[in-house]
């Protein structure tokens, strides 16, 4: 594998980011911070008004003007809702040097580069061992959700059904991206595991979807003590069910993954309805993102940060044990094992004396 370099960001100095917020009459006191990104390229500036600021410059091509407008108006309506999320700054053009996009206008292009501002919020990440936080961030959970039930997304992307798995597979195997020796192999295993994840999704065929997170693992939640959790960003803002903005609170083995999701229900289920139907789905969105993900670090290895944040990825080894995961996967998919998750309740699970 040995795509071209990636120059998307290549005159993405902070020396260029300073001057883009200038021009949106932004002043930095001088402390600044690159924050951890692999998607965008993020500085965390301190203006001279006191406030501090987060600037991400979005990664051309990945997403258009009018996605990345959804996402906000997304996170303004939450914002509304008072539903803690870093929603973004109306900016204005200070200088003439700013091209302006969105009703506020919340997207900046400055020369060949797009960005966004939010306030910091800082926090660290949720102890997701207590019960209490998963209950919390069940609760923010279904508060995100009635926002995101209240209209759908016209044009971000729907994480449904077999799709997102298709278009990632036809990918790596359109770039021929993976090792001869193990292309057929993987092709096979794959193509059978959406074919599974299209019969979990048809099996659900009223299933309610809505405006997610889309990407709500523990790295996008940060906890203050006084407040409680709230979210990072939207960036991956889909439509999609419900559970996709669960399961990936989920971590250990059986018992432990039982327990975890019977808190996360206990404090979603006090703020709105959740179909437990779409436990069944877990499994198959587990399968999406793991496909999804290939194709994804993939697509950016001509981002110098992507092979040192990744050196394993792309190997011989790295594909041979994707096989085997996904053969795991088709396992905990097939029909006669399903677990009934659509009558579980809290009450079916002996929680350990050291976690409630």
């Amino acid at each position: 594998m040995t795509p071209d370099l990636d120059r998307s960001f290549g005159n993405l100095t902070p020396e260029f980011m300073l001057d883009a917020l200038d021009a949106a009459g932004l002043y930095g006191d001088g402390r600044m911070l690159q924050l951890n990104s692999y998607e965008n390229r993020v500085l965390q500036l301190h203006l001279e008004d006191g406030r501090i600021a987060v600037a991400k410059f979005y990664r051309p091509g990945r997403w258009t003007d009018t996605q990345i407008l959804e996402e906000h108006l997304f996170a303004l309506e939450l914002a509304a809702a008072e539903v803690p999320v870093a929603s973004p700054w109306t900016l204005a053009d200070i200088k003439g040097q700013l091209k302006l996009s969105g009703r506020p206008a919340t997207l900046a292009h400055f020369g060949d580069q797009r960005f966004a501002v939010t306030p910091r919020q800082g926090g660290r990440a949720p102890e997701l061992d207590d019960p209490e936080v998963l209950t919390w961030i069940g609760r923010l959970l279904a508060r995100l959700h009635l926002v995101g039930r209240q209209r759908p997304f016209e044009h971000r992307l729907s994480w449904v059904g077999a799709e997102p798995g298709q278009i990632a597979r036809d990918w790596l195997l359109a770039n021929q991206t993976l090792p001869v020796e193990v292309a057929s192999a993987w092709e096979t295993v794959v193509n059978a595991c959406l074919a599974r994840i299209q019969t979990a999704f048809d099996a659900i065929p009223d299933l309610q979807l809505l405006r997610l997170h889309g990407d709500c693992h523990p790295g996008n939640i940060l906890w203050t003590p006084d407040h409680g959790p709230h979210f990072v960003d939207l960036d991956d803002a889909v439509t999609g069910p419900a559970v996709q903005d669960l399961w990936m609170l989920l971590s250990g083995d059986a018992l432990a993954t039982r327990q975890q999701l019977a808190c996360v229900l206990e404090g979603y289920e006090t703020v709105a309805k959740f179909d437990r139907r779409e436990l069944k789905l877990i499994e198959p969105l587990r399968t999406l993102r793991m496909i999804h993900h290939s194709a994804w670090l993939a697509k950016r290895w001509g981002d110098p940060a992507f092979p040192r944040a990744f050196p394993w990825f792309g190997t011989p080894n790295y594909w041979h044990d994707q096989v085997a995961k996904l053969n795991e996967q088709l396992e905990a998919m097939r029909p006669a094992d399903e677990v009934v998750l659509d009558n579980f309740r809290d009450d079916d699970i002996a929680f350990d004396e050291g976690f409630k």
